[in-house]
């Protein structure tokens, strides 16, 4: 009894393998088309009432367009003829009067529904752009620091213009060209089925071209839209990081790289654009092809007295309307297929959820004292490595805690479970008895929170940015805080006082003032738990002994814990906690540890000797 064996396909798989992942592929790309299309349905179900609107207008302008050719053979063959013999300017006149009522229906239609197909586009499109926005804030931290702020970028520029492209004109182009075909054909039939029959044979090259660019505009256009997402990703990257990119001369090298991204878009753009060098040109000859024919079977059909010009040329003008449609379809394709991919992406980004999730019961606590405590705590980035081995750790309220270590020991991981950016992988963290998991996001902001040595500043005014510590705090109140941790006799000699606006990033200022504008926020906030994260790292000397004054002011009275390399900031602390490897090595006193001989202690000693 033999066994039989898959054939081994590429790169060593099995044949077997190989269709099991094509398969998984085509079962992932049918739930992203579905995802898309869902998203779609749902921003344009509270716009129905206009869809329905535009849809009726679209009907009737068809429907009055439609109507031209066929006044045109009545015009040629019943009304001339009455005149003619008979000399009766009635029924002419009559019937260009339909004609020039028709053609004003048609305008006022077309102009009715373009401008309600408008209103009802940017209506998605701003319902569109707030749900990514309002997505982009809800996601947790770890999702931002996975996804790079370019692709975000991406997301609300390049990926919404296509959308924009498709839902200002496409879909009403669409609609109107599948109705103009639908009944330009009926109308053929009536007035001549043996031309119709010649339209029919005429769709089977149509059909196939237009399948032939479909299958690779859609493989075109999702290269293009890759391609545009690199582009903006590595712009924004770059400019985000310009003094690093001249400080290290990284201007030829950049260019290098941006131009090869620049290339590839270029490229992308430039498939796509070639095959409507195909597509276009091959349905016009199509079309042309077919009139043709229709006139050539028509006019021996006159000849023999079988037609009346009249329906020859209404005829020969319906057969050059119907190919009209199909090659703007071909065009809607294109945007299309822009619009699906970048459909797919908005989509995917708005169907991310949260890792750190609002608890479902909040624990309520109006009034945190700030007691912290880690009870068998765990966390790893990724499974199997674990950041923080098993935890246990006591910070009574109150009191002043500084985490030393050296880069990579875990403080600043511990920092981000405490403010909850992560969710521990084990244990419990808890805040006055309180899992952290179980309280609300709001009370959770009241209670704890994080000053970064980045001191970012939004822009507008000094007022503004200390005010979010406590929104609608009043003028009085944001001073107070100003005064209290040393910020209030720099802020007065601004230009413009507390109402200075202090530029992109808090350009204006410097970056001991940014840092003590950062604590003037957080103590209006008036956290129970407060914590420093390298908050003095990025200071000189002056700076630094200027925001220290600040935080004797800021500590007392609530919990701390201050994240440090320089220990000159250490020295405030009423605990001193050495980390390493995610595991407190030391605990003690600054005054016990330095008179050890333990890391801080030989830490303590290296600094002293740096000062001399």
């Amino acid at each position: 009894m033999s066994a039989t064996r898959a054939a081994p396909g590429p790169a060593g798989t099995t044949g077997t393998e190989d269709e099991d992942e094509t398969r998984l592929s085509r079962v992932q790309s049918r739930a992203v088309r579905q995802r898309s299309l869902r998203l779609l349905v749902d921003l344009m179900r509270p716009h129905r009432k206009g869809l329905w609107v535009a849809g009726i207008l679209v009907v009737l302008s068809t429907v009055a367009q439609v109507a031209g050719p066929a006044l045109i053979a009545a015009a040629i063959d019943t009304t001339l003829a009455r005149l003619r013999d008979h000399g009766e300017w009635g029924p002419l006149l009559m019937v260009g009067g339909l004609y020039v009522v028709a053609a004003a229906v048609a305008g006022l239609s077309i102009a009715g529904y373009v401008r309600t197909a408008a209103r009802v586009s940017q209506g998605i499109l701003l319902d569109l752009r707030q749900r990514v926005f309002r997505q982009t804030q809800r996601l947790s931290l770890e999702f931002h620091e996975s996804y790079t702020s370019g692709r975000i970028i991406s997301r609300q520029t390049s990926d919404l213009e296509s959308l924009r492209d498709l839902l200002d004109s496409g879909l009403t182009s669409i609609v109107s060209g599948l109705l103009m075909m639908l009944f330009t054909g009926i109308s053929l039939f009536l007035l001549d089925w043996r031309t119709g029959l010649v339209l029919v044979a005429a769709l089977v090259p149509a059909f196939l071209l237009t399948r032939w660019f479909q299958a690779r505009s859609q493989i075109y256009y999702r290269e293009s839209r890759t391609a545009s997402a690199r582009v903006i990703v590595n712009f924004v990257e770059t400019m985000t990081g310009i003094r690093a990119v001249q400080a290290f001369r990284r201007e030829r090298a950049n260019d290098v790289t941006y131009g090869g991204f620049a290339e590839e878009y270029r490229a992308a753009n430039a498939r796509a654009m070639g095959l409507n060098g195909v597509y276009s040109p091959g349905l016009v000859l199509i079309g042309n092809i077919t009139v043709a024919v229709a006139l050539l079977v028509g006019g021996l059909r006159v000849f023999h007295g079988d037609l009346d010009v009249g329906v020859l040329v209404a005829v020969l003008l319906y057969v050059k309307r119907f190919f009209g449609p199909i090659q703007e379809i071909g065009m809607f394709y294109n945007s299309f297929q822009s619009a699906s991919a970048a459909l797919e992406k908005i989509s995917g980004l708005l169907a991310e959820e949260p890792t750190v999730v609002e608890p479902a019961r909040p624990v309520p606590l109006e009034h945190a004292r700030g007691h912290v405590q880690l009870r068998g705590v765990e966390f790893a980035y990724v499974q199997g490595r674990p950041v923080l081995p098993r935890t246990d750790l006591d910070v009574p309220a109150g009191q002043t805690v500084a985490l030393v270590g050296a880069t990579g020991a875990g403080k600043s991981t511990l920092a981000k479970l405490l403010s909850r950016f992560y969710d521990v992988t084990a244990g419990s963290l808890e805040l006055d008895g309180v899992d952290v998991r179980d309280l609300s996001g709001r009370d959770l902001r009241r209670a704890v929170v994080m000053v970064t040595q980045e001191a970012y500043l939004f822009s507008g005014s000094v007022r503004d940015n200390i005010a979010m510590g406590k929104p609608g705090a009043s003028l009085e109140e944001v001073q107070a805080a100003a005064r209290a941790v040393g910020a209030h006799e720099f802020i007065e000699q601004l230009p413009l006082g507390y109402d200075t606006d202090v530029n992109k990033r808090g350009g204006r200022v410097s970056a001991g003032q940014r840092q003590l504008l950062s604590f003037a926020r957080a103590f209006l906030a008036d956290p129970a738990v407060l914590i420093l994260d390298e908050a003095t790292s990025s200071l000189d000397i002056p700076g630094e002994r200027l925001v220290q004054r600040g935080l004797q002011t800021l500590l007392a009275d609530r919990t701390a814990l201050i994240i440090a390399h320089r220990l000159s900031t250490v020295a405030i602390a009423d605990r001193v906690l050495v980390m390493e490897q995610g595991v407190v090595v030391e605990d003690g006193t600054p005054a016990e540890l330095i008179g050890g001989e333990g890391r801080f202690a030989a830490l303590h000693a290296a600094w002293r000797d740096s000062l001399v």
